[in-house]
């Protein structure tokens, strides 16, 4: 079983109900969750528009990152999740793969860890809540060393 940990935003809509249904949904089709972070409302990140409710994950999981990644899409897409391409948008639920395991994955469709983790708060310090002791395989620093490093100046507020 790999360790799989996950981020979740939403910025429309009931978020918090949004991202609950997000993790049932992710409970069901890939892996029991173990571990939830508190919630943390934060301002959007790339644009601008509505404020974010972002929460990390960590499940269990026996099956491949790449079906990982097609089950996400097929949740996101049933929630009414819209891609537009590269550009950041308003969204009902986002939902990344953080980490699996400690291993590095660099393709097409895939990249593992998520490449932007150390740029963003609204990552790290929900990741804080689970795992700050966790090393980046990449980076081969801690979450909570990655936080303290992190120039994003936009605090989340834990709202529950």
């Amino acid at each position: 079983m790999s360790k799989v940990y996950f981020s979740i935003g939403s910025n429309k809509g009931n978020r918090s109900g949004l991202i609950n249904e997000a993790i049932d949904k992710i409970d069901i089709a890939i892996g029991r969750v173990e571990l939830k972070s508190n919630i943390y409302e934060t301002k959007s990140w790339g644009f601008n528009s509505n404020n974010f409710y972002n929460i990390c994950l960590l499940i269990e999981s026996s099956i491949s990152p790449d079906l990982i990644l097609n089950k996400i899409l097929i949740i996101e897409k049933e929630m009414g999740r819209l891609k537009t391409g590269d550009q950041y948008n308003d969204r009902c639920v986002d939902i990344d793969i953080l980490f699996v395991d400690d291993i590095i994955v660099n393709s097409k469709n895939l990249i593992i860890p998520h490449p932007r983790i150390q740029l963003r708060k609204f990552v790290l310090t929900p990741m804080l809540d689970l795992a700050p002791d966790l090393i980046h395989p990449i980076l081969n620093k801690s979450i909570r060393q990655l936080d303290l490093e992190c120039d994003d100046n936009d605090q989340p507020i834990k709202i529950d």
